[in-house]
């Protein structure tokens, strides 16, 4: 049995609560917040929502979100075209631009290797870098994945795929702690992980 004195607002809980890190209580705080508010607040808030499910797309190129077919990072012509920075998802995108140390351009793997959760090579977008260092004019590619188990599988994977390629392959120093994910740290030690890169044969020795 429930305390709800409404179905819509235990319908409404219910949604809220899907979401990551919100749990009922939060879920009803949030429900009872929207209720206060004005009606246009929430039709603007549920259409923003709507449009980004239905519009919204990944780069043709790099896969980062977009507006568009490219996104804003491609279509730079001030960034530098001769570096590429692999990342796991589009908040490492943004915790690395938050950090204005790193002006070149991304990689979107969409995840990392993990068997145990059924994730695989096929199921990256690998196969679309190996297309780029082929076409593109890229001369370094930057590793800049979590420092886990999973995380250095990937790497050690995607080297294999490009190390024939002529271009340099580099990973971010850890300053990053050992586990912890990119998007968690902070914008200085994160931008020094950036600056201080060095070659991933090096890490390979490790």
């Amino acid at each position: 049995m429930n305390n709800y004195s409404s179905k819509l607002l235990e319908n409404a809980v219910d949604e809220l609560s899907r979401l990551p890190g919100i749990g009922r209580r939060t879920a009803l705080r949030l429900a009872l917040h929207l209720l206060g508010e004005e009606t246009s607040t929430v039709e603007a808030l549920a259409n923003a929502l709507t449009t980004l499910r239905s519009e919204i797309k990944y780069c043709r190129t790099c896969h980062n979100l977009s507006d568009s077919e490219l996104c804003d990072i491609c279509r730079d012509t001030r960034r530098n075209r001769e570096i590429i920075c692999v990342v796991e998802d589009v908040r490492d995108v943004m915790a690395i631009e938050k950090t204005s140390q790193y002006r070149g351009l991304y990689h979107v793997l969409g995840g990392i290797i993990s068997p145990m959760d059924g994730i695989g090579p096929k199921d990256l977008t690998i196969d679309n870098l190996v297309e780029r260092l082929r076409s593109d004019e890229a001369k370094e590619v930057i590793f800049a994945l979590a420092a886990t188990i999973e995380g250095d599988t990937t790497n050690y994977y995607l080297y294999k795929q490009i190390k024939d390629f002529d271009v340099k392959v580099t990973t971010i120093a850890r300053g990053v702690s050992v586990g912890d994910e990119l998007e968690y740290a902070d914008e200085v030690t994160l931008g020094r992980s950036i600056i201080t890169r060095f070659p991933y044969e090096n890490a390979m020795a490790r």
